[in-house]
């Protein structure tokens, strides 16, 4: 009988040929597209074993739960990866965020970014965040509408404390792949408009897009970095 350490390893090799099969379908190099394991309710072991499989990049969508989940976890380990927060950021955990993650992935308000730089600046912080965009205009889901983009990303590149680094989008909830394409050519589109105002395009290098259903779709339009759960920790634990 597989152990979950061995699934994991299985799951995670897996994951790595699809995104390669893909990158490469779409001439495009190995290793040009990123992997984050999204470990939303998954027990601290699961993450441990992810990293010492190699992974180095891992979101979270719940400040509160990811802080006690990283309490669990050696201090080495923390200092060895990448956290990014990529969950709906309430005004009162941005504090908390800010202390915690390197990455917020899911700034999407004047509003929410001029906080997120204020209080980076008390903190004496400075931490890399990117624009999430609601790629289906869906009224109940997180995201600046696409044409608010612009302006959004125009404004985080004059606040002190944040570094703009891309653009983050969830097409709208659909079992069928191809749906998601439109979408996700959408934001690519949008994300190369944004990098030619960048003072530093290369920094601006995250086109996160593409999830354990649609990723591969995603690599194909362009997406830099995946957001995967499911297909790696198997299905979500209540």
């Amino acid at each position: 009988m597989e152990t979950p350490a061995t699934q994991l390893k299985g799951r995670l090799a897996a994951v790595q040929r699809a995104l390669d099969t893909a990158a490469a379908g779409a001439g495009r190099p190995p290793g040009s597209v990123h992997l984050m394991a999204v470990v939303k309710t998954q027990p601290a072991a699961h993450v441990s074993a992810a990293a010492d499989l190699g992974v180095r990049m891992f979101g979270e969508n719940r400040v509160q739960e990811g802080e006690a989940r990283w309490a669990e976890l050696p201090e080495d380990l923390r200092d060895r990866v990448r956290l990014h927060f990529i969950g709906r950021l309430q005004a009162n955990k941005v504090r908390r965020a800010l202390r915690l993650f390197d990455s917020l992935d899911s700034v999407d308000s004047p509003i929410l970014a001029r906080r997120l730089s204020r209080i980076a600046e008390e903190e004496g912080l400075v931490r890399e965040v990117m624009i999430e965009v609601n790629l289906g205009e869906e009224s109940q889901k997180g995201g600046v509408p696409p044409e608010e983009a612009g302006d959004l990303a125009r404004l985080i590149l004059d606040l002190p404390g944040l570094r703009l680094t891309g653009l983050m989008g969830v097409p709208p909830l659909g079992e069928d792949p191809e749906a998601s394409r439109p979408h996700f050519r959408r934001l690519a589109d949008l994300f190369g408009r944004l990098r030619s105002f960048h003072p530093e395009p290369e920094c601006m290098r995250w086109l996160s897009m593409g999830m354990s259903h649609d990723f591969p779709v995603a690599v194909q339009e362009g997406s830099t970095l995946v957001r995967i759960g499911t297909a790696l920790f198997g299905p979500r634990r209540p």
